[in-house]
């Protein structure tokens, strides 16, 4: 059927009508040919996108101003054809019409021919960091593709897992699960990199059991990638390649691997991953990012050796980690929360080193010579970092305790984090009595806000 809307053509003629301009005239304003112009206004041509950005220009109008009429002008009074329609929808995304992305969208997928194209623009718009609308193509690729059991429909749901990444762990959970199952069907490249964020993901709600299973997958898949790279330089070229070399990713599931010991309070094993991710001399390649990548893990294997000793109650080694990290500013955050946690669970006094970074307390973005640290990680080490922060000082009844529960609980909330929400209640419980009202007013807000 043929929507009643008016036509681009018609709202042209009358603009030339009030305008008293002739088509001559017109093409020496919009710079478009006055036969092409003439046969525009007569249906005899149809509008390519070119002509669109022209003659709105022309008229003085927002570049985006017969966008919704350009999608009947490619459906309706016309053929639809990809070459009109391709740039009609990136630029769309780009001008955020993601209600004409939408309407495109759903009009191509009637015919399936159409769903590798739009996964082609998907792919293009997800690497522009255009993701709003990356996500609607996604959407309905998958929609489209959901019993075929292709590897662009893992794909999808690889990138679709991508950008529901957020500050709410509830949602961040969800989106795991519904990803997970189509990890095996990717190409071991995207297989790497799905498991790492997989692994940010848990470890961000404390699912260390899970992170340890995929960071020994990552291991293995590694491996076995970079062992075949080495026996035939031919395929190494020809494949797609992660966000890294296989050598990260081994040393970096290592790293993990240390790490989740940690968590488990098995710092004698910690130690034994800290010697293994510590030692590139494995690594064949000899060019200048494996020496930097080499270093960073020996700087981050430096570092956790003081810090599992300190974790493990040792409080001669904690000035060493001190002064080691007192030099690495994009560190500290990570390391006053492990140092206030053995401060509450050892009873030590860290006043000192409080006061020393005060400056670093407040939560910011922190990098490294591989990009930023994990938002969703650092978020969650920042709200515990200030619940512990609360619990040490409470535990000398300081005040101020109550006010880094107050902001441990806001920042909980706003993270969906159900576990640090309730160990701020019980905090706030067991020192009730030395709230104040207005506190008591906040904590009801916050409160309020999580049920």
């Amino acid at each position: 059927m043929v929507p009643t809307t008016t036509m681009i053509r018609d709202l042209l003629a009358l603009y030339l009508s009030e305008k008293e301009m002739s088509i001559h005239q017109f093409s020496g304003q919009s710079g478009i040919n006055s036969g092409t112009l003439s046969r525009i206004l007569s249906g005899r041509q149809p509008i390519a996108m070119n002509h669109l950005e022209r003659i709105t220009k022309a008229m003085d109008l927002p570049e985006d101003h017969f966008y919704s009429l350009y999608v009947d002008e490619c459906f309706y009074f016309s053929s639809p054809t990809w070459r009109r329609l391709r740039p009609f929808l990136v630029r769309s995304a780009e001008l955020g019409r993601l209600d004409c992305v939408e309407q495109v969208v759903q009009n191509l997928l009637e015919n399936l021919v159409y769903a590798p194209m739009l996964f082609e623009v998907a792919e293009g718009l997800f690497q522009e960091g255009l993701w709003q609308a990356a996500e609607l193509l996604y959407k309905n690729v998958s929609a489209s593709e959901k019993y075929q059991n292709s590897e662009r429909l893992a794909i999808c749901q690889y990138r679709l897992f991508r950008i529901a990444i957020g500050d709410d762990q509830a949602r961040n959970l969800q989106a795991a699960h519904l990803f997970e199952c189509y990890l095996d069907r990717l190409d071991e490249a995207d297989q790497l990199d799905g498991l790492n964020h997989l692994g940010h993901v848990y470890g961000s709600m404390n699912r260390w059991h899970k992170v340890d299973e995929l960071a020994k997958k990552m291991q293995q898949l590694a491996t076995i990638r970079y062992n075949l790279q080495r026996q035939s330089k031919r395929r190494e070229n020809n494949e797609r390649k992660p966000e890294k070399p296989p050598y990260f990713y081994i040393l970096y599931a290592q790293l993990i691997r240390s790490n989740v010991c940690e968590q488990i309070g098995d710092y004698s094993a910690a130690l034994d991953w800290v010697s293994l991710y510590m030692d590139g001399s494995w690594i064949q390649e000899d060019d200048e990012e494996v020496k930097r990548t080499v270093a960073q893990f020996q700087e981050w294997g430096a570092a956790n050796r003081l810090l599992y000793r300190v974790m493990a109650g040792q409080y001669e080694a904690l000035s060493n980690y001190v002064e080691y990290i007192s030099d690495r500013p994009d560190e500290i955050l990570i390391a006053l929360y492990n140092i206030i946690l053995s401060a509450n669970r050892y009873d030590w006094n860290v006043d000192d080193i409080l006061e020393r970074f005060a400056s670093y307390i407040p939560y910011r973005t922190y990098s490294t010579a591989f990009g930023d640290y994990n938002r969703q990680i650092m978020l969650d080490h920042h709200i515990k970092f200030l619940a512990e922060l609360a619990a040490y000082y409470l535990h000398d009844n300081r005040k101020e305790g109550i006010r880094f529960i107050l902001q441990s609980l806001e920042s909980s909330v706003r993270i969906n984090n159900k576990s640090n929400v309730i160990k701020c209640v019980d905090l706030f419980g067991q020192y009730r009595n030395q709230v104040d009202e207005e506190e008591h007013q906040q904590y009801k807000v916050q409160i309020g806000a999580y049920l």
